[in-house]
């Protein structure tokens, strides 16, 4: 057997190789606490977005209007990304109403108690929601940036007890997702600080 033939069919059976591989991971179930991370997350996403729809109409500062579109962006690209994923693994993905997502009831919800109040980390409880509309001016900026700041420290404590759980957040697809997370929002938090900080005074 030449040395050209025998090269070809040790490669077949390389791309063989890999290709079973590749099927095999695609087929492995996906951890629990992954499925409950992205779950819980496009919740916890889904409210920030209701959030930040309110800026627009409610502050009278342009960089509180560039930070909202910005969170309203970055969100909606990661729920989608967390959606496909749960989708992929056959996972019911949540599908939260316009109702759910403003802070009251949503009983289907992983990690959200059935009396109507928020148990993922950061989430603000229907009488914030309710004070935040009422709200405008410096008096909105302020409130929507003290929330907002408490609710992208609810999404690091959610990263963080996702990569504390034993075997979860190995998915690659989770591991960045997560990542990216954690990564923007403490930039973001950083940035609500600082606009925070620079408000005038009461």
């Amino acid at each position: 057997m030449s040395y050209s033939i025998t090269r070809c069919l040790r490669h077949s059976a390389l791309v063989a190789a890999l290709a079973a591989v590749r099927t095999a991971t695609a087929q492995a179930p996906a951890q629990p606490a992954d499925v409950r991370f992205m779950q819980g997350m496009i919740g916890h996403h889904a409210q920030a977005i209701v959030m930040a729809g309110l800026v627009a109409s409610r502050t009278q500062r342009d960089d509180m209007r560039m930070l909202a579109e910005r969170i309203d962006v970055a969100q909606r690209d990661e729920i989608a990304t967390m959606s496909q994923w749960l989708a992929a693994h056959g996972q019911t993905v949540p599908k939260p109403d316009a109702h759910a997502m403003a802070g009251h009831d949503m009983p289907d919800m992983p990690g959200m108690a059935h009396d109507s109040m928020p148990m993922m980390p950061g989430m603000a409880t229907p009488a914030q929601m309710d004070s935040l509309r009422a709200s405008s001016g410096v008096a909105f900026d302020r409130l929507f940036l003290t929330y907002m700041i408490r609710h992208h420290e609810g999404a690091l404590k959610m990263v963080a007890d996702l990569f504390a759980s034993r075997g979860a957040g190995q998915d690659s697809d989770v591991f960045r997702l997560a990542s990216d997370v954690d990564v923007d929002q403490r930039a973001e938090i950083a940035r609500m600080r600082q606009l925070l900080a620079a408000l005038p005074a009461r």
